[in-house]
C-alpha cells in the first residue's frame, strides 16, 4: 500500500483530554459524521495515504475544528473499527436472545452480518484492511473484540455439534470459514446494487450448513 504523504497520528497538544468527557447529542451526532466520512476517504486512498489536512477537507472543518472532535488520526481508525464491531455484536446479541436451533442461529447470525456489510462496506473495507495500523492498546481492544465475536461463531457451531445437528467438527476452523466466506462480501455486495444482503444471506446458509449438517444414515 502506497504510504507516501503519511501525515504522523499524534494528536494536537492538549486534545487526547479534550476528547474523553461526555458530550452533547450535536456533539455526537457531528462525530459521527465525521467518522463515516473518513471511512469512506480511507477506503478509497488508504489510511496511510490520507492526510489530516485532506479529513478536514471533506469534512469541511478546519484543523482546530477537526480536532476538536477527533483527537487523532488513529482515534479515528480506531472510531471506525469500533462503529462495525458495534453492529456486529449488537447483531449477535438479537440472535442470542431470538434463541432456535444452532441452524437457525448461525443463519442469522450471517443475516445480521451481510446486513452490517451490507451497510457499511466502506468501514468494513477499512476495517478488514488496515487494523495493522492500530497500535497499543487500540490495538489490543480490537483484537479483544474481535476475539469475542468470533467465540460467539464457534459457541453455535458447539452447540450444532452438541446437539446432532452438526456433524464432529473443529469449531474455531469452522468459524474462520464461516467469517471469510461472509466477510469478503464486502467487494461486491453493495448498497443499491442487484442483490441485497437478505438476497445473498439465506444461500450462503443454504450452501455453508449443507457442508456441516450431519447426515443421516
Amino acid at each position: 500500500m502506497n504510504v507516501s504523504g503519511e501525515v504522523p497520528s499524534e494528536p494536537m497538544p492538549g486534545t487526547e483530554a479534550s476528547a474523553a468527557p461526555a458530550r452533547g447529542a450535536k456533539w455526537n451526532a457531528r462525530r459521527d459524521a465525521i467518522i463515516d466520512t473518513s471511512a469512506q476517504v480511507f477506503a478509497r486512498g488508504g489510511y496511510h495515504a490520507t492526510g489530516i489536512a485532506e479529513l478536514c477537507t471533506v469534512n469541511g472543518l478546519g484543523k482546530g475544528a477537526f480536532y476538536h472532535y477527533i483527537a487523532s488520526k488513529e482515534e479515528l481508525l480506531a472510531a471506525i473499527h469500533d462503529r462495525v464491531m458495534d453492529e456486529v455484536m449488537i447483531g449477535a446479541d438479537r440472535v442470542a436472545q431470538a434463541g432456535g436451533p444452532p441452524s437457525a442461529q448461525l443463519a442469522m447470525l450471517g443475516d445480521e452480518l451481510l446486513d452490517v456489510i451490507h451497510r457499511y462496506p466502506d468501514h468494513v473495507w477499512v476495517f478488514l484492511h488496515e487494523f495493522p495500523a492500530l497500535t497499543d492498546e487500540r490495538a489490543e481492544q480490537f483484537r479483544v473484540r474481535r476475539r469475542v465475536y468470533e467465540r460467539r461463531v464457534e459457541a453455535v457451531l458447539r452447540a450444532g455439534v452438541d446437539s446432532g445437528e452438526f456433524r464432529e467438527l473443529d469449531a474455531r476452523l469452522t468459524a474462520f470459514a464461516w467469517l471469510g466466506m461472509h466477510n469478503y462480501t464486502y467487494l461486491w455486495l453493495k448498497a443499491g446494487g442487484r442483490v441485497s444482503a437478505r438476497d445473498v444471506a439465506k444461500p450462503f446458509a443454504d450452501i455453508f450448513l449443507r457442508g456441516i449438517e450431519k447426515s443421516t444414515p
